[in-house]
């Protein structure tokens, strides 16, 4: 089989939601259509003892969230699918974000109780900025929600995206019937725990299903799905894979109803890998020399053999076991010889992997994340990974000094992997961190104390408002602890200001200083392709 056919079989996809949405539920039963497991763990396995696969981390387990963005490889129908499932909690957004460079499509989770929640538009938009076809599923029907007509409405207003209803509940809760299959043309009955009923529209008015179409839930779904047949927009696969058009799915992962007919249809519609520019051109998939790019480290996956591991993700050519390969940034040729896939910290060895794959490959300290492989003499780097500021700031010490060597280690591994920024004060040399949220420092101190023994105290120094400057701009009398000078891990400067009245203050006093906001630079074009 050639490039170009495996290619073909690829299907790459995040699954992004709200935390609680139902998101690594929904994870747990695609492994089981995989045949990768035989029983789902649920999230909240603390009290059962099951614990979802693709929460790997010791502190996922405990905490019942997910923390890491884990990546899930099996086949289905005849396609090659590659599963990322992210954190949904926002203090774990900036590994998100990094996360949906690495995807051909997304699914998108949203609770039928509660709609669209804040995170959920913060990453919605993440998406449609980069341009990337997104699948909705509109999760715990079997529970008393909003009504199905307000969440589609509240998706086209809030996210300003066409919907088409690829099936419709017929009641919810206790009043929870089934689903409308408008796509296969079939009515999937809800038997609560046993297997679903499929039922072809042809039959239900024979006299097995009467009681069925004479229930007044029943015709009052078939109302609201006339009103969509007049009244909605029409369905476009060309508009879903230019991100116009969202289709949405009704389910319940826990159930499981729904997610079946879900998963067949996705498989069927969603993008296989898709050309990626690069600072030298636009790379198609089935070019036959071998590329991908580092989209995530992860340090300590096995604390057994302290070992580190990159996320690749591969986007052209064929990759071999034992391949010979050249950072781009360094210009090194590096033998990849250590290579695997993944079912959350299960791994198999991989011995070749095409376009849309994606493989971890020992990390012995070299890799960065953003970093170009390439196959071949000519060198080029996939589009920069997006940075992201954060937005509170502390001070770190060691609680012992005589750990420091550890100390220093930890930090780096965990700088490395993206899991926190680190920056310098500027004479002092004091470390300070940085995080979107709170949990982050939280999971930094458990993962010091548990993978490189190391107990670590945080000062805070509140929440600050980052701005770089150009080197030829920095005059270090001009700073004081209101508008803190540091630098970052690229030897770039940049102040933290205290709040917006110190950034205003400052912006009046010296107006021929140049600010950078990295978040702006962000919002310029991010599209792959």
């Amino acid at each position: 089989m050639g490039i170009q056919d495996e290619v073909k079989k690829r299907k790459t996809f995040a699954i992004i939601s709200h935390p609680d949405a139902g998101k690594t539920t929904m994870t747990e039963k695609l492994l089981l259509f995989g045949n990768l497991i035989r029983s789902a763990g649920t999230v909240k396995g603390k009290k059962s003892g099951k614990f979802a696969t693709s929460d790997w981390m010791e502190i996922e387990k405990q905490r019942g969230i997910s923390v890491t963005s884990s990546v899930m490889n099996f086949e289905y129908m005849g396609h090659k699918v590659n599963i990322l499932d992210t954190p949904g909690h926002e203090d774990f957004s900036e590994d998100t974000y990094r996360t949906l460079t690495a995807v051909d499509s997304v699914v998108m989770i949203i609770d039928a109780t509660k709609g669209i929640e804040a995170q959920t538009i913060k990453l919605f938009k993440v998406c449609k900025m980069r341009g990337i076809p997104i699948f909705t599923f509109i999760n715990k029907l079997d529970r008393e929600g909003r009504e199905p007509l307000d969440l589609l409405d509240q998706i086209e207003e809030v996210l300003e995206i066409e919907t088409y209803p690829m099936n419709y509940p017929v009641g919810m809760g206790k009043r929870f019937l089934g689903i409308y299959d408008r796509y296969h043309k079939q009515f999937v009955k809800y038997n609560g725990n046993e297997d679903e009923s499929y039922i072809p529209f042809d039959e239900l008015d024979n006299g097995d299903y009467t009681s069925l179409t004479e229930n007044p839930t029943y015709q009052e779904s078939m109302g609201e799905i006339e009103l969509l047949n007049e009244a909605g927009d029409q369905f476009s696969i060309d508009r879903v894979l230019e991100g116009e058009q969202t289709p949405v799915f009704f389910g319940s992962a826990l159930a499981p109803f729904g997610v079946q007919t879900f998963f067949d249809t996705f498989v069927e519609m969603a993008p296989t890998p898709v050309p990626r520019r690069t600072t030298e051109e636009v790379v198609q998939p089935d070019n036959p020399d071998f590329s991908g790019f580092i989209f995530k480290i992860q340090a300590n996956m096995n604390p057994q053999h302290r070992d580190r591991i990159a996320f690749l993700r591969v986007c052209s050519g064929k990759f071999e076991r034992g391949m010979n390969v050249q950072l781009a940034r360094t210009g090194k040729t590096i033998k990849l010889s250590q290579t695997q896939q993944f079912v959350a910290s299960s791994r198999d060895t991989v011995e070749e992997a095409f376009a849309g794959d994606i493989i971890g490959i020992y990390d012995p300290g070299s890799y960065r994340i953003g970093d170009t492989l390439v196959e071949g003499k000519q060198l080029f780097e996939y589009d920069e990974l997006p940075q992201f500021p954060p937005e509170m700031f502390q001070r770190v010490t060691a609680k012992n000094v005589m750990k420091a060597k550890q100390f220093r280690k930890g930090i780096e591994q965990l700088v490395q992997e993206g899991a926190i920024q680190l920056f310098r004060g500027y004479p002092t040399d004091s470390m300070i961190i940085g995080a979107v949220g709170q949990l982050q420092y939280e999971v930094f101190q458990y993962r010091m104390k548990n993978e490189y023994n190391v107990e670590v105290m945080l000062e805070s120094i509140g929440e600050r408002i980052p701005r770089w400057l150009k080197k030829d701009q920095v005059d270090p009398r001009v700073f004081d602890e209101r508008n803190m000078l540091v630098k970052d891990r690229e030897d770039e400067f940049l102040v933290l200001f205290k709040n917006d009245f110190a950034l205003r203050w400052f912006i009046d006093k010296y107006p021929d200083v140049e600010l950078i906001d990295l978040y702006e630079v962000n919002q310029y074009d991010q599209t792959n392709y």
